[in-house]
């Protein structure tokens, strides 16, 4: 697919191309990458991986449908009506990776992650009305 970009550029994708290449993006960003010199990236612990990819993989079912469920459609949504709309919950997604194990602790972890998803959820019922 990046290669695809690299030819004929982004605008010329299918949204849902575009969805998958933003959502790649953001967990190789995000997800991926540690820097083992803070304190809340020294090492990530099980339920804080899981929570992070659970929302990342929430986010882009839920973005996926709204594109493909409304395809047809007078007021069809799109890659950029999504990132506009979604510019905040964006901006949380990417940073999950902030929260500290040590300090924050697990269960205020698993509770942020889950009230995310909720969000999440929320924006794209209301987007989609």
């Amino acid at each position: 697919l990046s290669e695809i970009v690299q030819l004929v550029g982004k605008a010329s994708l299918a949204e849902s191309d575009k969805i998958t290449l933003e959502v790649a993006k953001l967990i190789k960003d995000d997800f991926l990458q540690q820097n083992g010199y803070t304190p809340y990236d020294r090492f990530c612990p099980f339920y804080k991986t899981v929570g992070m990819l659970k929302n990342m993989i929430a986010f882009y079912d839920l973005a996926k449908h709204a594109v493909e469920s409304t395809a047809q459609a007078e007021n069809k949504i799109t890659w950029a009506i999504i990132r506009d709309h979604m510019s905040d919950i964006m901006y949380e997604l990417s940073s999950m990776k902030f929260k500290d194990p040590v300090k924050d602790g697990e269960q205020k972890i698993k509770k942020d992650y889950d009230e995310l998803l909720e969000q999440m959820q929320t924006a794209f019922r209301n987007l989609e009305e």
